[in-house]
């Protein structure tokens, strides 16, 4: 069976759906095929996974109409960064952000994974021009002078102008298409879980520096849950993910020190392997990757998904824009345009996460004194710290429209 669209995107994550509500609202038909059945994941219950969104990133989903549906978000109104050793407190150097000093509102906003989710799947089974495919994945691609057509597990065929990877660091589309990929690993896994803590956290959030890895502390809604992302050694990580919650959280306390009051584990828990991966293009002919499946980045500055979503924003402008023209949307000129936005900024930021992990994630204490003088320099000179803010925020650079909230 053949069926038609202008736009298949593989990889009904967060990215892939965001893509097709852009894409859907320039005009175009798109089908999202996800590998996962959608309603499990959105019906879920808490279990701690979260998102940071930069302000840039929340202008792109009210545009599409997604944020209007989150039920439930943290904003981050602080942040606070410092350096450390577990059980031996931070150094007097640090550095604090304070959305106040940012006329345009909070730098972000937590959102738990099942609300932003349930949020995308209400808005995509409301939009026009978009089909979702659950429980299906694809398996095979071919590419003609004219469009692509892929073949699903399932056996269904589609055609399409345009194929887009979502699906990943291990993306399936971009391996097919030949696209090589260029990293390395940490020798780093994180630990992610939520806790419990006996004070509100005001909405700061907060990054420990300690050198075995960084630990984040993320607000969560209602002020007294917290999302973590633990950076330990493979070694060191393994050990403690075997352990029962009461060992889990003794090994946790003297890292997470009590400036929370009393905490306790409250979500389940997770790893993941920690590494840098670069797709040596974003683009093939008929096929573009967005999200991991260009770049997989180190979760230091919880980057990954609004590098993502800038991704989205300039994928969808690039096309709907040709499409408007008359132009083959599909093409590898068209195509390339998208590469010249993307590429040199995603690979800058990743290389500059990997360089403060390197930096910070070791116990030298020549290291350890340098990194502590330049956060305590940065804090003390408002200017520069403003202009860290406005990039955490995403506001820096050349936006696409969506993410400077306009539509396209």
């Amino acid at each position: 069976m053949s069926e038609d669209c202008d736009i298949l995107i593989a990889g009904g994550g967060l990215n892939g759906p965001a893509l097709a509500l852009a894409l859907a609202q320039g005009g175009l038909r798109v089908t999202v095929v996800d590998s996962r059945p959608a309603p499990a994941r959105a019906e879920a219950g808490f279990d701690g996974r979260a998102y940071a969104l930069a302000l840039a990133s929340k202008r792109l989903l009210a545009v599409t109409g997604v944020w209007p549906r989150v039920d439930s978000f943290q904003p981050i109104l602080k942040i606070t960064a410092s350096d450390g050793v577990a059980g031996q407190g931070a150094s007097p150097f640090w550095l604090g952000f304070d959305s106040a000093e940012l006329e345009e509102g909070p730098m972000g906003f937590m959102v738990e994974d099942r609300h932003l989710y349930a949020a995308f799947l209400s808005a995509l089974r409301e939009t026009t021009g978009v089909t979702l495919l659950s429980g299906d994945s694809v398996v095979a691609q071919e590419v003609g002078a004219q469009g692509v057509t892929v073949t699903l597990a399932s056996g269904r065929r589609i055609a399409a102008r345009l194929l887009v990877g979502c699906d990943g660091r291990q993306s399936g589309v971009a391996a097919r298409a030949g696209i090589r990929r260029t990293g390395w690993g940490y020798g780093q896994t994180a630990l992610v879980t939520a806790i419990r803590h006996e004070k509100n956290h005001e909405g700061t959030a907060h990054q420990f520096f300690m050198p075995a890895g960084p630990l984040a502390i993320l607000p969560l809604a209602g002020g007294h849950h917290s999302s973590i992302v633990w950076s330990e050694s493979e070694a060191a990580a393994q050990a403690i993910q075997a352990l029962g919650d009461r060992d889990y959280l003794a090994a946790l306390r003297p890292r997470f020190g009590d400036f929370l009051g009393e905490i306790a584990l409250a979500g389940a828990r997770f790893t993941y392997p920690l590494n840098l991966t670069l797709a040596t293009s974003f683009v093939g002919p008929r096929v573009a990757l967005v999200g991991d499946a260009a770049h997989g980045v180190h979760p230091i500055a919880g980057q990954g998904l609004n590098l993502g979503l800038r991704d989205v924003g300039a994928l969808a402008q690039v096309v709907i824009e040709a499409a408007r023209r008359g132009e083959d949307f599909g093409s590898l000129t068209t195509l390339e345009q998208y590469q010249r936005w993307r590429r040199f900024d995603s690979t800058t930021l990743a290389l500059g996460m990997d360089t403060v992990n390197r930096v910070f994630s070791n116990g030298n204490p020549i290291l350890r004194a340098g990194r502590d003088l330049g956060l305590g320099l940065v804090n003390a000179l408002p200017g520069l710290r403003r202009g860290f803010m406005r990039q955490a925020a995403g506001l820096t650079g050349e936006l696409p429209k969506l993410l400077a909230g306009q539509r396209i």
